[in-house]
């Protein structure tokens, strides 16, 4: 065999090698353009924002945050609403209802899965401001490594076919969902 020829090989062999490495290189130090393999998992953190114009845009926001992702609020206040008299709304003045199939102690969801597009969990980071609701009645139920509010044990959701401050069309639907009053009880429809 001619020796140019070997040396030719190895090259070539060696070049090759060299390219097919740089190509499945897993070391990023580049710009971070690059998409992320398809294998690593999603992370999905709610993110806070501050009261928009448009409630509707917070409900549409929420939804794409997971089934179980729901929606971040920074405070909690009572306020009287006609026909059910005083009820607990968020930061957005979007009113707040808990489950009939929840339990208060310990604190226990159920609302799940595709339930959870409609009923969005009121997840908060920190601490909560109150107005006319005992700060001593808030507490949280882990929920998906995120922490739900809860109230009087009970915890708390927004329901998504409220599109503005004020409304409480979720108020008794299937008999099971209901606004939250500010002791945690539900609220009743009133004459």
């Amino acid at each position: 065999m001619n020796p140019r020829r070997i040396v030719l090989s190895l090259v070539a062999g060696l070049a090759s090698t060299l390219l097919l490495g740089a190509c499945g290189s897993s070391n990023d130090t580049g710009t971070g353009n690059a998409a992320p393999a398809a294998s690593d998992p999603a992370i999905s953190t709610p993110v806070a924002s501050p009261p928009s114009a448009s409630a509707n845009a917070t409900a549409s926001s929420t939804a794409g945050t997971g089934s179980d992702g729901g929606t971040t609020t920074t405070a909690v206040t009572a306020k009287a609403m006609t026909g059910l008299g005083n009820v607990v709304t968020d930061n957005n003045g979007m009113t707040l209802y808990r489950f009939d199939q929840d339990e208060p102690s310990p604190s226990k969801w159920t609302c799940k899965g595709a339930c959870t597009m409609t009923w969005i969990p009121v997840i908060v980071q920190d601490s909560v401001r109150t107005s006319g609701v005992e700060k001593s009645l808030l507490g949280t139920v882990h929920r998906s490594g995120l922490k739900q509010l809860t109230l009087g044990g009970w915890p708390l959701y927004r329901y998504i076919g409220d599109t503005a401050a004020g409304q409480a069309n979720g108020q008794g639907k299937d008999g099971e969902w209901f606004a939250v009053a500010p002791s945690g009880q539900k609220s009743v429809t009133t004459g």
